[in-house]
């Protein structure tokens, strides 16, 4: 893309925003001395001009407000009664109408009635937990709170929050009884010289101070903290990447996207009362260290020289992530729920995560005599403000192959996995290493024509055989460059049934732009989708995603992970067809891909991953758990009993061997750590069978292409 373009593009992409900035001053004006009523109409407005496909505010939206607001503020259902509900739901169908006439009427009510809620949910579960648990008793909990109901009186309420303190007490009385050295066995010891009365009373202990630690985390929220609540619950009806950023929450926001983190490596977001992992940042300690993985929740917390960590469970996250981060050097211990059910202590040496380990790298792969190279891509990085100059994903994967390619480099594998996205414009140049000239990607905004993306550079950097690798968890700018060279049937794409599924694109506006003269202070910002991504066969990214060539199971193959599973998805749509045409190289496509996938069906690696990935959904599914000891103990020994047969997943080792380029080898030899890196890299890569099918697709790719290349000798 040549800087003319991506200067047309940049601009493309904020001339909306620009547009609504300006409308502030000649259209509307917000003075409203009241700042909640004041920041409702501002957002409201902004949403109206900016967003890709506004929502109309009637009875249906005043409803689906009506119900996240509810939820987010009682996710657990353990504050309001019936009866508050039966008070609630008169608005059900006016929250509509109270925003466009800036009424707080609804919020009121639920807040006024929340904080009363709340201060007698404190009261009662202190009283309850000065009381011992009966662990012999045959109960469950039913922790699908989704579809639980609301306590209709006060007895039952108060039996709702026994069951639920006894939830969260009876790892810890677990622990107490347990032996600590034998925590990840199967066959754990008991441990000596403790009674299970005094277990249980300890276990009661750290469950209190859990409480009163909960409870002052409530009390120091404001008002303004649960308007901020509501207002998500308005915009989060728009589409699950539209988001209000409140002033404090908008600082951490700029801090995450500086490329500077210390700490563990690890998104992580709040889901219910869990805190789970969204993902791994590559190069960063826990993605060293092959445990942690996204799916896993963390139950608790402790530094290193702690001997009882603390229960993060019903935490808020900002308080969460304070006990896991850390000073570098330092060691956090993690007890996480894997996302196959078994619960595991997992030690972790915080680190900064370094941004070189967020750039593109490479590894060559010997088979036999065969060499062929892997690119791993973690994301679509760039500096905006210095494109031509700096650092970016396109310019250092094109070195990559440069390099492998003096290296005799037979096929080449680009690994999308996990890949979040990032700048659209490395997609276009990157797609562009691999074609000759013509479309990458079609951008639409709101009631705007398409814009379509080129690669107008006719030079070629790769023309051989090309696998691209993929996940659920590869998405946006992943899924643009896996669907350009999927549609020009340039590459073959190995992964899940379907990428995330993430088609649109947000930009961030500062909404203290809209003020006159602004006493009432910041006002936050408001993060918005404003566009949306097409392929060039005329097909959203959105929902769909990009199907691959050849699927093959992984662990997240049946749980929820896509953009398909989060709230208010924008739909799938389609546009006219970009004018392009197909690769004319020397590949025989359908027929390699029907190779893959006769190997694929009677892989024995892949099957047993396919059957632990059936047992992880089947665990995730389960949602009554038993609050009698020594069923809860029996329960918990059956899962880590049945999920010692994945064990042997972890020891598979394919026949690739793995070396970093000449380059990188003298880089080693003067810095170790990066040895380091790329050591526990390659010996990842050994034991991963999806890089060996890609080398088995490369190898077929290759063969082809020396057979058709014969064919048009001859007939020449």
């Amino acid at each position: 893309m040549t800087r003319f373009m991506m200067k047309n593009f940049k601009i493309a992409i904020l001339t909306s925003l620009i547009a609504i900035t300006s409308c502030s001053f000649t259209n509307k004006t917000f003075d409203d001395p009241d700042k909640d009523k004041l920041l409702l109409d501002l957002i409201t407005y902004v949403l109206e001009k900016g967003h890709y496909d506004p929502k109309t505010m009637d009875d249906a939206f005043s409803e689906q407000v009506y119900a996240d607001f509810i939820d987010a503020v009682d996710p657990l259902k353990r504050y309001f009664y019936q009866s508050d509900l039966k008070d609630f739901s008169k608005y059900k169908t006016l929250i509509d109408d109270q925003i466009k006439n800036k009424e707080l009427e609804f919020f009121n009510l639920v807040y006024e009635r929340l904080m009363k809620r709340m201060a007698e949910s404190k009261s009662l579960s202190l009283a309850i937990i000065d009381h011992p648990f009966d662990y012999t008793t045959t109960e469950t909990i039913n922790i699908d709170y989704d579809n639980n109901t609301y306590a209709a009186s006060k007895k039952e309420m108060k039996d709702r929050w026994r069951k639920h303190l006894k939830y969260s007490t009876i790892d810890n009385y677990d622990d107490e009884l347990t032996d600590d050295s034998t925590k990840d066995s199967i066959n754990s010891v008991p441990k000596k010289n403790i009674s299970k009365k005094e277990a249980e009373q300890k276990a009661r202990e750290k469950t209190k101070e859990f409480l009163i630690d909960y409870y002052a985390i409530i009390d120091d929220l404001e008002r303004k903290d649960w308007f901020s609540n509501y207002i998500n619950a308005i915009v989060e009806v728009f589409d699950p990447h539209t988001f209000y950023f409140a002033p404090q929450d908008k600082e951490r926001f700029d801090q995450s996207m500086s490329g500077k983190l210390e700490g563990i490596g690890a998104r992580l977001q709040k889901r219910k009362n869990e805190v789970k992992i969204m993902s791994l940042i590559s190069g960063g300690p826990a993605w060293r260290g092959q445990e942690l993985e996204a799916g896993d929740v963390i139950l608790k917390v402790a530094q290193e020289d702690e001997l009882q960590p603390t229960s993060i469970v019903g935490m808020r996250l900002d308080d969460a992530i304070k006990l896991i981060k850390g000073p570098k050097g330092t060691v956090v211990k993690l007890t996480v729920k894997k996302v196959d059910g078994t619960t595991k202590v997992i030690k972790i040496k915080r680190d900064i995560v370094e941004l070189e380990e967020t750039y593109a790298k490479s590894s060559l792969i010997k088979k036999e005599t065969n060499t062929f190279g892997i690119i791993n891509l973690p994301k679509f990085y760039v500096d905006f403000n210095d494109y031509s100059e700096s650092r970016n994903a396109s310019s250092d994967v094109k070195k990559e192959i440069i390099r492998l390619k003096k290296e005799g480099m037979q096929g080449l594998v680009i690994d999308l996995r996990n890949n979040g996205g990032g700048s659209l414009q490395t997609v276009v140049d990157m797609a562009g290493l691999f074609i000759k000239e013509g479309p990458i990607v079609q951008v639409k905004s709101s009631g705007k024509r398409k814009d379509v993306l080129n690669d107008t550079d006719a030079n070629i950097i790769w023309d051989g055989p090309l696998v691209i690798l993929v996940n659920e968890l590869s998405a946006s700018a992943s899924e643009i460059l896996a669907a350009a060279l999927q549609d020009y049937k340039r590459a073959i794409i190995i992964g899940s049934a379907q990428t995330f599924g993430k088609g649109t694109v947000q930009n961030v506006v500062d909404l203290n732009r809209f003020m006159r003269n602004n006493s009432m202070g910041d006002v936050g910002a408001l993060k918005l989708t404003t566009q949306k991504f097409y392929r060039i066969n005329g097909g959203s990214t959105q929902l769909e995603g990009v199907k691959s060539d050849v699927v093959v199971v992984d662990r997240y193959s049946f749980i929820d992970v896509g953009e398909k599973d989060q709230e208010n998805p924008l739909p799938w749509d389609k546009i006219d067809p970009a004018t392009y045409t197909a690769w004319d190289g020397f590949i025989n496509y359908d027929e390699t891909i029907s190779k893959s996938k006769a190997r694929m069906s009677n892989n024995t690696q892949l099957q047993l991953i396919e059957k632990q990935a059936k047992w992880i959904k089947t665990q995730s599914d389960d949602k009554e758990i038993s609050l009698n000891y020594t069923d809860y103990v029996a329960e918990k020994s059956e899962i880590e009993r049945f999920g010692k047969q994945f064990d042997v997943i972890s020891d598979y080792k394919n026949n690739l061997s793995f070396s970093s380029l000449p380059y990188e080898t003298k880089l080693i030899e003067k810095d170790s750590v990066l040895g380091k890196k790329r050591e526990t890299w390659h010996k990842y890569l050994t034991k991963d069978v999806y890089i060996e099918e890609a080398v088995h697709v490369l190898e077929d790719l290759q063969v082809n292409n020396i057979k058709v290349k014969q064919k048009v000798v001859l007939k020449d």
